[in-house]
């Protein structure tokens, strides 16, 4: 493909030349060439910050919720009730996105979750005690996130040259699936120690160093002179641009059929309580959760494998294959070890996977469609499991959770080659 309007665009900081591929392990290692270039090193930066102190509300909320009501089907609510305002808000903010100064977006949204985050916490110290109100906050928090998540993903397509994509989205979801597993270990040490309203007030305090850090960007305004609106014609604009453009089309139904068809978290309780029993409920219950992101890290800390590879659409292609064939590898487990093991590794291509649709997603579109391509995105990453807690739910109970688990593994297989087969766009897509 045509690799000519990245390099049009304008790069306020440009950093020494890159060096050569390292030799020996250093060629497994993460690819960090990205990190040579000052403005993306700043959005990263503040990534890491935001990956842990999210993780944080995102623990206190529920628990919350669950000490106010001591209902779990209040926190199923609360969770159902930042879902429709994070869909709408995604949608929307992919059409800001495309229409103002990106940098700007970026500031009055992370401002706006910062100010949620310090409402949070004055409701905790207070002692309030209403679930609506932490409904209410968390679907403003949600809000502000679908509005900031869009311009945050499509700036760093003008922040990197697109050979350098692949490392720069393997470094920035590699620190995501770090914050969920050390945000939620942090909480689960600091709520006896510091109680839980404090969560709130170090994710508030985290987010301004976010902010500090995005005011740092350079300017990021669209580019052309012709002078764009985000209405709901210009959301029909992106949806159609995605159905005249294949490859960007079957990256989103790949992403679909992995985590609708293949995400089995919801059936980690009753395999927990039943399969893994004699390991410990608790114990089993935990590592289940957790095989997934550590295998995604792992796979970040090693992208260096794989982050260099041209060949993008064949690079989804296998690695949602391969999530699918570990997912069925956990469905078929009777032991807990190789079950964790499979969940592992499908965490591994979970992180394959993301990195090169991410990458497709920004190298693929104009610089005028980016905001919109990664807020649908954004509702596709969001909504996909959500969809699958219900239907591996309602499967579990009608056939015995490792046989739901494994029909939907191997179904992703077989759906995943068919749309390969028959779409030969995303097979031929290369960098």
């Amino acid at each position: 493909m045509d690799t000519s309007k990245n390099s049009a665009e304008p790069q306020s900081e440009q950093p020494a030349p890159a060096a050569p591929p390292g030799r020996g392990w250093r060629r497994w290692a993460m690819d960090t060439r990205p990190l040579r270039r000052p403005a993306y090193r700043r959005l990263w930066a503040s990534t890491i910050v935001t990956a842990v102190g999210s993780q944080l509300t995102a623990v206190a909320v529920p628990k919350q919720i669950y000490d106010i009501t001591g209902s779990s089907a209040w926190v199923g609510a609360a969770s159902m009730a930042g879902l429709l305002p994070l869909i709408v808000f995604a949608l929307w903010g992919g059409a800001i996105a495309d229409s103002m100064d990106r940098r700007t977006l970026l500031l009055i949204t992370n401002t706006g979750i910062a100010v949620t985050s310090l409402l949070f916490w004055i409701q905790a110290v207070s002692g309030l005690g209403s679930v609506s109100v932490l409904m209410l906050l968390l679907a403003v928090q949600q809000a502000f996130w679908g509005l900031n998540a869009p311009a945050r993903s499509a700036s760093i397509a003008r922040l990197v040259p697109e050979d350098e994509l692949p490392a720069a989205n393997a470094l920035g979801s590699t620190v995501m699936q770090t914050g969920q597993v050390i945000g939620p270990l942090l909480a689960g040490v600091l709520i006896p120690v510091v109680g839980l309203p404090e969560l709130y007030l170090l994710d508030a305090l985290a987010l301004c160093a976010t902010v500090w850090a995005v005011h740092r960007l350079p300017a990021l305004p669209p580019l052309g002179a012709s002078k764009r609106r985000a209405g709901l014609r210009e959301i029909a604009a992106g949806f159609r641009y995605i159905s005249g453009h294949a490859v960007l089309l079957l990256s989103f139904l790949a992403d679909i059929v992995a985590m609708v068809l293949g995400m089995p978290r919801a059936l980690f309780p009753q395999l927990a309580a039943e399969t893994y029993a004699p390991y410990g409920e608790g114990l089993a219950l935990g590592l289940l959760f957790a095989a997934i992101p550590i295998g995604a890290v792992l796979g970040g800390l090693f992208s260096g494998t794989f982050s260099r590879a041209r060949r993008h659409g064949w690079m989804v292609i296998g690695s949602v294959v391969a999530w699918g064939l570990a997912v069925t590898g956990f469905g078929l487990s009777g032991s807990l070890w190789p079950a964790v093991a499979f969940l592992a590794l499908a965490g591994v291509a979970d992180m394959v996977s993301m990195v090169f649709r991410g990458a497709i997603l920004l190298s693929a579109a104009t610089d005028e469609m980016r905001g919109r391509m990664q807020g649908v995105f954004t509702v596709v990453v969001a909504g996909g499991p959500r969809l699958a807690d219900v239907l591996h739910g309602t499967a579990g109970s009608a056939f015995g959770p490792r046989t739901a688990v494994a029909g939907g593994g191997v179904l992703v297989v077989l759906l995943t080659l068919v749309l390969a087969a028959a779409m030969p766009a995303l097979r031929r897509y290369r960098v």
